[in-house]
């Protein structure tokens, strides 16, 4: 099994990204939540993966959090999710959302990602509820709180904020969230920069 890989970043995909270590070109499929969160092309990142054995494919899905990754495996234990829902379900739910609505019976918020309907979101609460408890949910909760405190700190949380901004923006105006994150990514941001800053840099790229 490969736990993670570590490499540079080389190209971003409609579904995920390519990460060369090695001279290996590795394609990984992510939640397409993560993908205005990755670095610039070029830039080295820290993948956590799972690979995914059928008799005729194998696949590579990857994470920027481990709490993301242990999520995936959870999904993947319902009955009629595969990798390729539990990925959509991530791409609409934080793990943190999904383990609070889990628990709460909230069938609604799950049925928001991309083809689960009502019937599966209650089939998932059922199976998962059990291995879900409530103040591990809480502390894990806190935990992510805290890194994301400790990645502002040192690469500017403002500075994240506003190429969200910027990102939801261009979606808005009917670009896909994949190129918006692409281009926004590829934009020099510093501190004094609002998001209508960089929007207006995004929009001479797309036009």
């Amino acid at each position: 099994m490969i736990s993670y890989i570590k490499g540079e970043l080389v190209k971003v995909c409609e579904e995920g990204i390519i990460l060369e270590t090695g001279n290996i070109g590795y394609e990984i499929k992510m939640p397409l939540s993560s993908l205005e969160d990755l670095p610039r092309i070029g830039n080295a990142i820290k993948i956590y993966t799972y690979m995914h054995v059928r008799e005729d494919a194998i696949g590579l899905f990857g994470f920027l959090t481990e709490d993301d990754l242990n999520m995936f495996k959870l999904l993947i234990t319902v009955s009629g999710i595969g990798p390729k829902g539990a990925l959509g379900i991530l791409s609409a739910i934080t793990p943190d959302d999904l383990r609070f609505a889990i628990l709460s019976d909230d069938a609604k918020t799950i049925s928001k990602a991309p083809g689960i309907g009502n019937k599966t979101a209650s089939k998932m609460i059922i199976e998962l509820k059990d291995k879900i408890k409530l103040e591990d949910a809480f502390e894990q909760k806190l935990m992510n709180q805290m890194n994301e405190q400790g990645k502002g700190a040192s690469t500017g949380s403002t500075i994240a904020n506003i190429r969200h901004e910027a990102i939801q923006a261009l979606v808005v105006l009917g670009y896909s969230k994949t190129d918006a994150a692409k281009v926004v990514r590829n934009i020099d941001v510093s501190e004094d920069m609002s998001s209508e800053d960089i929007l207006k840099k995004s929009l001479k790229f797309l036009i």
